[in-house]
């Protein structure tokens, strides 16, 4: 245990710690800027919630197309590379976001940096996984996420106190920054290896689809995030609008509920890293935390309403449930070979986002006609039964050797 500290204090792991927390406070900037941002530009007051969707989708979709190109470029090219990439575009987006006078160019914007945020978490976790050893790929993924999610804190405070424009021009000069301290990170021996192997084909999307058993391990991946983006993107993104519904007498802010979150997000990373590192076993860990965020977002949704502060006791609660997101992605690194991991890791995160697009299609259904509340039940449904089905599905990935190539070991 004497080593664990040096190894977690490794540069990819520093590194990669700083480049989250920028991606996290940039990626939730826009949720907790939402209301006042468009009704500067002019957006009615009548059509805020439904343009809002529309440029969180818009954002979730940019994510999705982004996950695709820089997870097969990730192999392709090198981890390194789409560290590089990913941050120097959705730096750019982030500042051109400040200037921006119309909720045209303001979507347009958040495609593009959807697209630039999509690289840098699968890329980091890829990076940490094979920079460590199997004995603390766990709690360096842990170390990585918790961290990073402090982000939040910062964009809240932040998109709090300080003008919209300021805030995201903020999160565009902090990406610039961190972009000259990846500078010396260097690509891991594991991928090195391969990459100097002709033969060995990598980064391909489409090797996801080409083989049953693959396919299979792939989707419930994914599954297995969406309860996470379900508290993120919808209790409380939509904290405001899901309180006035229920009636509630108290105030309710979405900043302060995202930050909530985001704070309980921290420490449930911190947290169940180390636990699997006794347990020796993600499945179980990540199935206890599941259990946990099913029974807060019942309680959640009904005596949470009871006060204020139980409102933002069960909100912070469920943070730390679904803070098994480090875990999860750390399993969807695990599960692949060398040859496809990044790919794996970059997208898979990326279409768990991007399952926010039909769990607010959902919402929104029944918001339409003044339901919104039973929108945020159905969504909870669909959420967790995907995420425990895949959780059966999955096998256990704790202390695999990551030195393999995809189609050459049984996994």
């Amino acid at each position: 245990m004497k080593s664990a500290m040096p190894a977690l204090m490794h540069r990819a792991v520093v590194v990669s710690a700083l480049g989250y927390f920028v991606d996290i406070y940039d990626l939730i900037l826009f949720s907790i800027v939402r209301k006042k941002s468009l009704q500067e530009i002019g957006v009615p007051d009548a059509e805020i919630l439904s343009v809002g969707f529309r440029l969180i989708d818009l954002q979730m979709i940019g994510m999705l197309v982004g996950g695709i190109i820089w997870g097969v470029l990730g192999d392709k090219r090198g981890r390194i590379s789409v560290l590089y990439g990913s941050i120097l575009l959705y730096s750019l987006a982030n500042l051109a976001n400040a200037f921006v006078h119309d909720a045209g160019t303001y979507g347009a914007l958040r495609f593009i940096a959807g697209v630039g945020l999509a690289g840098e978490l699968g890329a980091a976790i890829t990076l940490v996984s094979e920079v460590l050893g199997k004995e603390l790929r766990s709690a360096a993924a842990g170390v990585v996420a918790g961290f990073g999610l402090l982000g939040s804190v910062a964009a809240a405070f932040i998109g709090e106190y300080l003008s919209w424009r300021w805030a995201y021009g903020i999160g565009g000069v902090m990406g610039l920054v961190l972009l000259f301290l990846r500078m010396r990170t260097g690509e891991p021996e594991i991928f090195n290896k391969i990459a100097l192997s002709s033969s060995t084909p990598r980064g391909s999307f489409f090797a996801f689809f080409q083989d049953r058993e693959r396919f299979k391990r792939y989707i419930s991946c994914i599954g297995l995030g969406i309860p996470v983006w379900l508290v993120v993107g919808i209790f409380a993104t939509l904290a405001q609008d899901l309180a006035a519904a229920r009636g509630l007498s108290f105030s309710v802010k979405a900043s302060t509920s995202i930050m909530l979150v985001y704070i309980g997000l921290a420490i449930g990373d911190l947290t169940s890293g180390a636990m699997t590192h006794f347990v020796g076993s993600r499945k179980k860990v990540i199935g206890s935390f599941m259990i946990a965020a099913l029974l807060l977002s019942v309680l959640h949704l009904t005596v949470g309403g009871a006060g204020q502060f139980l409102f933002y006791s069960t909100l912070t609660l469920l943070g730390v449930a679904i803070g098994y997101w480090a875990l999860f992605v750390l399993t969807t690194a695990e599960s692949f070979g060398t040859n496809l991991r990044a790919t794996a890791t970059t997208t898979v995160p990326n279409f768990v986002r991007a399952s926010l697009v039909p769990l607010n299609l959902i919402v929104s259904h029944f918001a339409a006609s003044g339901k919104i509340v039973t929108g945020a039940w159905i969504a909870g449904l669909v959420a967790f039964s995907c995420a425990f089905y895949s959780l059966f599905v999955l096998r256990e990935t704790h202390g695999r050797d990551l030195d393999f190539v995809e189609g050459q070991e049984t996994v």
